[in-house]
């Protein structure tokens, strides 16, 4: 059982959110969907796959290589790596690796690995420095990899996705996420409405992103806090169960004529001003870093 945690410091807002004080239930674990068919076995794209050899956590039982992929530093880089890890490599013509892949535009490359081990969300809940980022029924694969991306350069600790109605660790989702799968720890829920009823019994801080939200993202007031992200679906946004257990509603101010961001973009904003806030917190020196 983790250490139980000195109490939160307030919020330097102007009003401090209230949360209305929970029932307390006994501890459980939430089942981890291991039988889910997409855990990132597949991965395709070169920045994704060279990731995937870079950061080691996965054994990559085959490497598929186009004959017409052509040179690039990247991939040769890439075919170093998977020589070193003792990979087999096939080199199959381009009409077949297609056949395989399933995204539309594989580079060439395709690699299969062994699948991403799901973590558990009471253990990413018990980490002091949390900094988690819920997805509320995303189910296009291109925003759920564009959201890791951007969340694992904001420094977030962990992503929780629903196990119904959500997409799971696609090839596509791995694609979009450009290696962020091999860095995020992921934790599958039944329900992110009972995942913040979770959270906030662990003292984790559950802050939703909504257009309609009482305060602005950038007078979120507990950004230094341990903190949950809750993003909405796509169209639909927040659900009503995931909203009305947030401590803090949220919105990006709107300065244009377009009333809304997409869910990839939003997310993109708001984890980069938490990070943000969060480096001002402690004196950290600013988020910097080129687009990749």
């Amino acid at each position: 059982m983790s250490p139980r945690r000195p109490p939160r410091r307030e919020p330097p807002s102007r009003e401090t959110p209230r949360r209305a004080p929970a029932r307390r239930e006994p501890e459980r674990r939430e089942p981890q969907r291991r039988e889910r068919r997409d855990l990132g076995q597949q991965v395709e794209g070169r920045h994704a796959v060279h990731e995937l050899f870079v950061a080691g956590r996965r054994r990559v039982h085959d490497l598929w290589l186009s004959s017409d992929a052509g040179g690039s530093e990247l991939l040769d880089d890439i075919v170093r790596r998977a020589e070193a890890a003792g990979t087999r490599i096939r080199q199959v013509p381009a009409d077949q690796l297609e056949r395989r892949a399933r995204t539309e535009a594989p580079q060439g490359v395709v690699a299969y690995a062994a699948p991403i081990e799901p973590a558990e969300l009471d253990d990413l809940l018990a980490d002091p420095d949390a900094f988690l980022v819920a997805l509320d029924g995303v189910t296009d694969p291109g925003n759920l990899g564009a959201v890791m991306r951007s969340a694992e350069t904001a420094g977030a600790t962990g992503v929780v996705l629903p196990t119904h109605r959500a997409v799971g660790l696609t090839p596509a989702v791995a694609k979009a996420a450009a290696g962020a799968l091999e860095y995020l720890a992921v934790a599958f829920v039944s329900g992110v409405a009972g995942a913040l009823d979770r959270a906030r019994r662990a003292g984790v801080w559950c802050v939703g992103l909504d257009a309609d939200g009482e305060r602005t993202l950038f007078d979120v007031g507990v950004a230094d806090q341990p903190l949950l992200l809750v993003l909405g679906a796509e169209g639909r946004g927040l659900s009503r169960l995931a909203r009305a257990r947030c401590d803090v509603v949220a919105s990006i101010p709107m300065r244009g004529h377009i009333a809304s961001l997409n869910v990839s973009a939003a997310a993109a904003v708001a984890c980069t001003e938490i990070a943000r806030q969060r480096a001002a917190s402690r004196g950290s020196s600013t988020l910097g870093g080129a687009p990749g």
